[in-house]
């Protein structure tokens, strides 16, 4: 099982990584700013446009500590990894598995259940948790909903027509989500979603959650000996981590929405915290990420009971865990892949 160790995020958009004996030392106009030990690493996420230095790139690699490179405003760029020690035979089987449209099906199906499933115990634990402050009736009622999507999504035998399931479940879910902002109305607000660009405070930190999560989904599924771009629902495209996106699709609610939802409601981020372009798109300020970086490195160390495992464990394993029980369902160790079911 993959340890969770550090990975040091770098914000600053001018600053510039390299490598000095055993130490990462990051740049700013040429200026040293500080330097970090490269054993305590576990990953490195850079939202620099000055980039790294080969021979930190190379230590990387060779000591499998992952490099990511992301835009400003939180869009996946480009990882560098070391060599792929990857299972052959396993990823055979993956490969097998994609080129067959009932086993792709059958796994897409479950991503997606355990999508909505966990979407629908969102709402339903904010009718529990604040009847007093949420609109019950109107909670209640898209929870109703999904739980019948649950039912069709089960018995789906046409991946167009569970591609159509989804969009309905995602669309009856974000149609109440605004209902779950608390707090800081004025400034935080969700009135569909909106992607390229973000066009309020709340999608913009819904896609900077994403991009990290489906980091994170990545690596597991790497560390697992699987191909992180080969997928099942996602199908394959160029440059796309499909299956990584699979994978996150049942975590995306509890661990990225719920995220965000946290931020707003205890009001841990704040209108300053954003800059709106002319274009209109908003996107978090350094302060901003600082802020939402060092709330997610928290939220990734709390405990969780794991639902099929039935062990406790930090909640940034359970991408590993997910990735490790898709590995052994495509080995033929288990019957089923079990979805993460939260409550």
């Amino acid at each position: 099982m993959k340890r969770l160790l550090n990975t040091l995020y770098v914000t600053g958009k001018n600053r510039y990584l390299s490598l000095d004996g055993e130490n990462i030392v990051v740049s700013e106009n040429q200026e040293e700013i500080g330097r970090v030990p490269l054993h305590n690493i576990q990953g490195i996420v850079t939202f620099g446009y000055t980039g790294a230095s080969p021979a930190l790139m190379g230590a990387c690699a060779q000591r499998n500590i992952e490099l990511t490179f992301m835009s400003g405003n939180g869009r996946f760029l480009a990882r560098v990894t070391g060599e792929v020690k990857g299972n052959v035979t396993l990823r055979k089987q993956q490969y097998r598995f994609s080129e067959r449209p009932e086993e792709s099906l059958k796994l897409a199906r479950n991503f997606i259940t355990g999508k909505v499933y966990n979407s629908r115990w969102i709402l339903e634990r904010a009718v529990r948790d604040y009847p007093m402050r949420v609109d019950t009736v109107g909670l209640k009622e898209k929870s109703g909903i999904l739980q019948k999507s649950l039912e069709n999504i089960r018995t789906c035998r046409d991946s167009a027509r569970l591609l159509g399931l989804e969009g309905e479940a995602a669309s009856v879910y974000f149609s109440v989500f605004d209902e779950m902002i608390l707090q800081q109305k004025g400034n935080f607000y969700f009135h569909g979603r909106n992607k390229r660009p973000p066009l309020d405070a709340v999608n913009a930190m819904l896609s900077f959650a994403y991009s990290l999560l489906a980091g994170m989904c990545g690596g597991a599924l790497e560390a697992a000996g699987l191909d992180a771009y080969i997928g099942f629902f996602h199908r394959d495209r160029p440059g796309r981590m499909s299956l990584a996106l699979d994978l996150m699709e049942e975590m995306r609610g509890v661990m990225a929405d719920r995220f965000v939802l946290t931020l707003i409601n205890k009001r841990m981020i704040k209108e300053t915290h954003f800059i709106q372009k002319e274009n209109g798109a908003f996107l978090l300020n350094d302060s901003g990420r600082k802020v939402f970086l060092s709330a997610w490195q928290e939220r990734k160390q709390d405990i969780i009971k794991h639902p099929f495992l039935n062990e406790k464990m930090e909640w940034g394993m359970i991408p590993h865990v997910q990735a490790m029980l898709l590995a052994r369902y495509l080995r033929g160790d288990l019957d089923e892949y079990p979805p993460f079911f939260w409550k």
